[in-house]
């Protein structure tokens, strides 16, 4: 199909416009996900986009459920060492791999660390991964563990509920 002058013109410069809309860098937010995802699969050991990961907050705690695809028995067992490692970490007191994977401390990790011996860890197996369950009875450690899910939930654009 051939085009006249003007619109000939006009194509050609929207196709000028999309091509300099698709070189633009991404938007910092994008970036940061960006970095979050690749600190996260060196933590975990597991590409992050083909992993799914759940931070559900409960009434006595909450969950974080990191899956995929249960034909990928050697990524499963990399998530199932993730979590056990995470959950006697946790236990410790130490935050150190969620800080490096956001690259900060983590909203909620501090009263975490000092409400350690209130909390208990255990993980389970999931389908295609683990489940790291987060339960106490003191409500200022229940705060906590809420604000560590919902950080999380938001930088790893993630599934999850609000408290239950």
């Amino acid at each position: 199909m051939k085009t006249s002058g003007s619109a000939g013109s006009a194509l050609a410069g929207l196709l000028v416009l999309v091509a300099a809309e698709s070189c633009r860098p991404a938007p910092p937010d994008d970036r940061a996900f960006e970095q979050v995802q690749a600190r996260g699969e060196v933590a975990m050991g597991v590409n992050q986009y083909t992993s799914t990961h759940r931070f559900e907050p409960l009434a006595d705690g909450g969950m974080i459920s990191p899956q995929r695809d249960p034909l990928d028995s050697a990524g499963v067992a990399l998530i199932r060492s993730h979590m056990r490692s995470i959950a006697a970490s946790f236990e410790r007191g130490d935050f150190t791999v969620p800080g490096f994977v956001h690259a900060r401390e983590v909203p909620g990790t501090a009263l975490m660390a000092a409400h350690r011996s209130d909390i208990e860890y255990s993980v389970d197996t999931l389908l295609g991964g683990a489940r790291l369950r987060l339960q106490t009875s003191e409500p200022g450690a229940v705060a906590a563990i809420h604000e560590f899910l919902a950080f999380q939930r938001h930088d790893h654009r993630a599934g999850g509920a609000e408290p239950r």
